[in-house]
């Protein structure tokens, strides 16, 4: 505290307080008959720490609680030892310094550091409240104990109205805190859901392009334009988060055509992407089975939820069962256990065909990764459905119920538009 202290503050300190107690002696020998006041010293303590923090405003308001709690270990000095005056006319002095005290509790109490605060209405609240002590005629217990619950009521409204402004202050800043640990969370499970597919087919294309590059070129040539889609498709994911934070910080990129963010990708992207998951040249085969109207007025939510389920279920296969050769994904409208409609997406691979590629994309578990299931679990949460996985008939199943009811984050989004669903199953390889 001592170091804080700069050296107009300490100049305006000592003439504040050479001019109080100039002006008090004067006073008092002036008009003679004028009372003896009743706790001068701490009184002058209190007012010239008042005029110290208006100077130093509001460099001071931080600075506050070490001289605050000062002040009010004088003033308790001063209840403990001093002599009360005979009449009560003399005790002006001290009511001026209570009221000091509770200006300046309410300073600190609204911008001083949180313990600092503490430790100085520890010291302050008990010197206000037990100042009338002395002057009381006849003290018994009961009569000490209502005037010392008596002055604690005005320490406990400063403590009010300074801790409400800092209460409502704390809410804000932790409501803006959330809200960004909730937008960096939603961006890295979009990098999960997109990039990360994206990047694991750059991969996977990658690796049987190295298989068959020594006895068929061309196979080779025909993964790398695939190699270059998937890139292009990475990077525009990419730069729509991108603008997305742009958006956020209040940039005027957001403003400008160029940075306009599309839409979430949803079912009637399926199609194309159980094609592109089918053409890697991996040997792995998807197919995707719809239901007539299946996606007929979903939401953006459920569209985009189910879009999402089906990437990470996808890319889990590529990543952990290259040798699956087939996978299902269907569409269905179903039930949930209150008899709401919902939609029900599944994805099925079989199992391991050792006759298969042995191809996998590498990774280091304890580094990176296991963290998609556990995203696309909150992403279906989020929306009131249901999300189930486990092993299915020596293989896997991912199945998610998305309902079509009010639970819905986005009830008033346009409806997605229909993938075309014939009565049979197609095959999209």
């Amino acid at each position: 505290m001592i170091k804080s202290v700069r050296r107009p503050d300490a100049v305006l300190t000592a003439v504040v307080a050479l001019a109080g107690c100039s002006a008090l002696g004067a006073t008092a020998l002036g008009l003679g008959r004028m009372p003896r006041p009743y706790g001068a010293p701490s009184a002058i303590v209190a007012l010239t720490l008042l005029l110290w923090a208006l100077a130093g405003w509001p460099r001071s308001r931080e600075r506050l609680a070490v001289p605050l709690a000062l002040a009010g270990a004088a003033s308790l000095f001063t209840t403990a030892i001093a002599r009360p005056p005979a009449l009560s006319e003399g005790s002006w002095a001290r009511l001026a310094e209570t009221g000091t005290l509770l200006v300046l509790l309410i300073v600190v109490v609204r911008w001083a550091p949180l313990r600092r605060a503490a430790a100085a209405v520890a010291v302050a609240g008990p010197a206000v409240a037990a100042w009338t002590l002395p002057l009381l005629p006849d003290p018994s217990l009961l009569s000490l104990a209502g005037a010392a619950a008596f002055w604690t009521l005005p320490v406990l409204g400063a403590c009010v109205i300074g801790g409400y402004p800092r209460l409502m202050e704390h809410r804000r800043t932790r409501l803006v805190a959330d809200t960004r640990r909730a937008q960096q969370l939603s961006l890295a499970r979009d990098l999960h859901d997109y990039v990360a597919h994206d990047v694991s087919g750059i991969v996977a294309q990658a690796q049987a392009a190295r298989f068959v590059a020594g006895t068929d070129p061309r196979q080779a040539l025909t993964a790398l334009e695939r190699i270059e889609t998937a890139g292009l498709d990475a990077l525009a994911a990419m730069d729509r988060m991108v603008r997305t934070l742009h958006e956020a910080d209040g940039s005027g990129a957001a403003h400008s055509e160029a940075a306009v963010v599309g839409p979430l990708p949803g079912v009637d992207q399926l199609p194309a992407l159980v094609e592109r998951f089918s053409s890697t040249g991996t040997g792995q085969s998807a197919r995707l089975t719809a239901q007539p109207g299946v996606t007929d007025d979903l939401s953006r939510a459920v569209s985009s939820t189910a879009y999402r389920v089906v990437v990470e279920a996808l890319t889990n296969v590529r990543r952990h069962a290259p040798g699956a050769t087939r996978i299902d994904v269907a569409l269905t409208r179903t039930r949930t256990h209150d008899g709401e409609p919902a939609l029900d997406v599944t994805v099925v691979n079989s199992a391991d065909s050792k006759d298969g590629p042995r191809s996998t994309i590498r990774r280091e578990r304890n580094e990176h990764g296991g963290r998609g299931l556990s995203g696309m679990h909150e992403r279906v949460r989020a929306t009131g459905g249901t999300l189930v996985y486990g092993p299915h008939d020596g293989g896997w199943r991912v199945a998610a119920t998305l309902p079509l009811t009010s639970t819905d984050p986005a009830p008033h989004a346009a409806p997605s538009p229909s993938i075309p669903a014939p009565a049979k199953a197609e095959k999209l390889s």
